[in-house]
C-alpha cells in the first residue's frame, strides 16, 4: 500500500458492492476495471473493481447542453469549479484482515463516506497473487455486470503489474474456462474479450 491515491468518499454499500462519489477533476486517476480499496481499520479492508463510471448532470449543465456557442472558459469552469456528481460502482471481490488476503464477500461493506484509495502495482499483484483467482466466482456471479469487458481490462492490468511473461495470465484464463464451462456463449464473449485486450496477441 505504497501509493495512497484518494480516488472518493463512499455513498452506499452492501457486501456485494459499493459506490463511490467524486468530482470530476479527480477523474483522471480511476479507471473501468481498476482494483479500489476501502480501509476500515488498520486490520481490516475491502476490495473491489470499478465496473461502472457514471457522470450526473445538474440543473446548470441541461442549460449549458442546450446554449449555442458555449465558450471552453464556461465549460472548463463548470468542470473545475462546480461540483458535477460523479460516481463509480465498484464489485466487491474480497477483503483483508490481519495481512490475510481473502477472495470472499467481506463480513461487512464499508460505511458511507469512508475515503476510498485505487490500488497501486504493488497492492495488484498482493491482492492476484493471493490464491488462485477465486474472486472471478462473484463477478460471474453478479448481475449487470459487463463480465466480458470487466474481466478483459482487469487482466490487462493485473499482466502489466505482474510482469510475469503472461503466467499470471494464463492462470486467470484457466480459471475462466472453468468458471463458465457450462456457458459456451458467455465463455466465448469473454475469451475473445481478454484476446483483444491482450496487446501481444
Amino acid at each position: 500500500m505504497t501509493g495512497q491515491i484518494e480516488i472518493g468518499r463512499l455513498l452506499r454499500s452492501s457486501t456485494a458492492g459499493f459506490v463511490v462519489g467524486c468530482r470530476v477533476g479527480q477523474l483522471d486517476v480511476p479507471s473501468f476495471g481498476a482494483l479500489v480499496r476501502a480501509p476500515l481499520g488498520e486490520d481490516y479492508q475491502v476490495y473491489g473493481l470499478i465496473h461502472n463510471i457514471k457522470v450526473g448532470d445538474d440543473g446548470l449543465v441541461r442549460q449549458i447542453v442546450t446554449a449555442e456557442n458555449v465558450s471552453p472558459e464556461v465549460i472548463l469552469d463548470n468542470r473545475e469549479r462546480r461540483i458535477v456528481p460523479v460516481e463509480l460502482s465498484v464489485a466487491t471481490v474480497g477483503y483483508e484482515r490481519r495481512s490475510s488476503i481473502h477472495h470472499l464477500l467481506p463480513p461487512r461493506p464499508p460505511v458511507s463516506l469512508d475515503t476510498i484509495y485505487l490500488c497501486d502495482d504493488n497492492d495488484l499483484k498482493r491482492f492476484t497473487s493471493a490464491g488462485r483467482c477465486g474472486y472471478f466466482r462473484l463477478l460471474v456471479g453478479a448481475a449487470d455486470l459487463p463480465l466480458a469487458e470487466l474481466l478483459a481490462v482487469h487482466i490487462q492490468q493485473v499482466q502489466a503489474a505482474q510482469n510475469d511473461g503472461g503466467a499470471w495470465r494464463a492462470v486467470a484464463v484457466q480459471e475462466i474456462i472453468t468458471q463458465l464451462g457450462e456457458d459456451y456463449t458467455l465463455l466465448t464473449s469473454v475469451l475473445r474479450a481478454v484476446r483483444e485486450a491482450d496487446p501481444s496477441s
